[in-house]
């Protein structure tokens, strides 16, 4: 990929500057290693989905159940959000030019942000469940390293995955993610309900922990420590090039009329999708009698389903056809979903066809990820500032969600459930008449575009 530096030669860590493989012994793997890639990409948004399914779904639910309005809901968690709409600025170029650690080029964040994460999340053991500012500030600070943790997980994709592997890379960390949503989402919902608050929180950090140990284990590349705070010797004379220059080059490739349609197409369907997913479970909860824990396992099992056999599916089609095909069906399919959901409501059927408007609304749009990554990886590679032109793809993509769930307690007493599900399938119609015409979203390659920054 290119990045913000020509990459210095590697040189060999220097005596008592790292915890060196050799004293234990044995070969501890690396990113190089097919396997490896795969299982710490695998674990490190498997940490992500358990703390996603603990606070947007076991916990929202566990709120509605305790009377909190959708519209305090929204907003509390909205705010713990804001850290992911500001992730390339906020980390993008750092990791992006970053060098010289002897831990690895990348992984020396991805260390601090697992870390800071986890302080974070040691942080929920003292608020009450109905404390929502503070239950709002310990979620902003772990967003705001989760953000970290992302920014520097996908620099290492882009830099250690080959593009034919991109498709069954991304249904890697989307079926790590949903297996974590589900089991956060499942296991913390009951916990709740069955212990509470405090018990519930101290098995989210133990379950945490336990995660994020292959990202401290497996190294970026041989030759690095596996901990260490120091910097590498310099070798190769990598030159970095100026912050201001860096983002000069950003700010030409997102400008592009393409880059801007596909930035629209980002915030859109992910802000039309978080409008209609709080309000409805909501509803569930509070007007149609469902009961909070068994909402959060149907939730869990549905994007399990659709989040593993369904994500290596729309991977591996993209890898052999490419990411638009995958993307044009998934769109048509998604906004038919929608649009079949807002009559099911409008007749009166939300409380009875439940299951099915939640098979709707969640296994298929929980897809479009799949191939909507590779998709904003084509269209980054190759340009000036790559890597954090793709986290400001990704982050305009939160900012959507953030955005739709923010408007979503907001539009409650104004649009009917039906009328906002009616809005989301109209929103995935315009995507995917969009996607039907690649030249309007991914740019043209040219020789001189692949130079690094």
């Amino acid at each position: 990929m290119s990045g913000a530096e020509d990459p210095p030669a590697r040189a060999a860590p220097q005596a008592g500057s790292a915890v060196a493989i050799a004293s234990f012994g044995m070969r501890l793997p690396t990113l190089q290693d097919r396997g490896a890639r795969y299982g710490v990409f695998f674990a490190t948004y498997l940490y992500q989905g358990l703390v996603a399914g603990f606070s947007l779904t076991a916990l929202a639910n566990h709120l509605a159940a305790q009377g909190v309005s959708s519209a305090e809901v929204g907003v509390h968690f909205a705010i713990a959000g804001l850290p992911w709409t500001v992730q390339p600025i906020l980390w993008g170029p750092l990791v992006d030019r970053a060098s010289g650690f002897a831990m690895g080029r990348r992984r020396a964040w991805s260390v601090l942000a697992i870390l800071g994460c986890h302080a974070a999340l040691a942080g929920l053991l003292v608020p009450d469940a109905r404390a929502l500012g503070a239950l709002g500030g310990v979620f902003l600070v772990h967003s705001t390293f989760a953000a970290l943790l992302d920014t520097a997980c996908d620099r290492m994709v882009m830099d250690h995955v080959p593009p034919g592997e991109l498709g069954r890379m991304s249904a890697c960390t989307r079926a790590g993610f949903v297996a974590g949503t589900s089991l956060g989402a499942g296991l913390f919902g009951w916990l709740l309900a069955a212990y509470g608050f405090g018990f519930s929180t101290a098995c989210l950090l133990a379950a945490a922990i336990l995660a994020g140990l292959p990202i401290l284990l497996v190294r970026e590349a041989p030759g690095d420590a596996l901990l260490s705070p120091a910097r590498r010797p310099s070798a190769g004379g990598g030159r970095k090039v100026p912050f201001a220059r860096f983002l000069r080059r950003l700010a030409l490739g997102l400008r592009r009329p393409n880059a801007l349609r596909l930035v629209a197409l980002c915030f859109s369907v992910d802000g039309a999708l978080a409008l209609f997913e709080l309000p409805f479970s909501v509803d569930l909860v509070q007007a149609q009698g469902w009961d909070a824990a068994e909402l959060s396992r149907l939730q869990a099992g549905l994007a399990f389903a659709g989040g593993t056999l369904g994500a290596l599916g729309i991977g591996l089609w993209c890898d052999r056809a490419g990411p638009l095909p995958a993307l044009r069906t998934l769109f048509a399919a998604s906004a038919a979903a929608f649009l079949a959901t807002a009559c099911l409501i409008a007749g009166g059927f939300a409380g009875s066809a439940g299951p099915l408007i939640l098979g709707f609304t969640n296994v298929l749009p929980g897809l479009l990820i799949v191939a909507l990554v590779p998709a904003l990886m084509q269209a980054s590679r190759g340009r000036a500032g790559a890597a954090t032109q793709f986290e400001v793809f990704m982050a305009v993509m939160n900012l959507g969600s953030v955005a739709g769930g923010a408007a979503s307690g907001v539009l409650a007493p104004v649009l009917p459930l039906s009328g906002v599900a009616l809005l989301a399938g109209l929103v995935l119609v315009g995507a995917a008449a969009l996607v039907r015409r690649p030249d309007l979203i991914l740019p043209r390659q040219r020789p001189g575009d692949a130079r690094s920054l």
